[in-house]
């Protein structure tokens, strides 16, 4: 099972991006589907989430600007991210519980990230 981010980029503040993650390999079920991000000197934390039947939640600093959404047909999930602001810079990794085909049993996989940068 591979994760893959894609669409992070410099972006100036109150700008938008759109992350995208697409999962790949032998999948048998893909369960919940998440955004994190590591700041530079900074633990990782939780961005957005969204459950396999679509039900998303937020940590509150992002509720309103960061919108989670997902494509069960090309196993994609994405994170629409407005008003951005300097401190939003980090790599942002998605994260995906999926059961594979090869291995039974629900583990978490994990993306390499996609750098987003908020300076002007």
């Amino acid at each position: 099972v591979r994760l893959e981010e894609s669409g992070g980029d410099l972006v100036q503040p109150g700008g938008s991006l759109r992350l995208s993650c697409e999962v790949s390999g032998s999948i048998r079920t893909i369960y919940d589907m998440a955004w994190y991000r590591r700041a530079p000197g900074k633990q990782r934390e939780l961005v957005a989430g969204i459950s396999d039947r679509g039900w998303p939640i937020y940590v509150d600093s992002m509720k309103g600007r960061f919108t989670i959404s997902s494509d069960n047909n090309k196993n994609t999930v994405y994170l629409q991210m407005t008003t951005l602001k300097p401190e939003g810079t980090a790599v942002y990794l998605c994260s995906a519980d999926v059961e594979a085909w090869s291995m039974p049993g629900r583990r978490t996989y994990w993306g390499q990230g996609t750098q987003v940068t908020v300076s002007s």
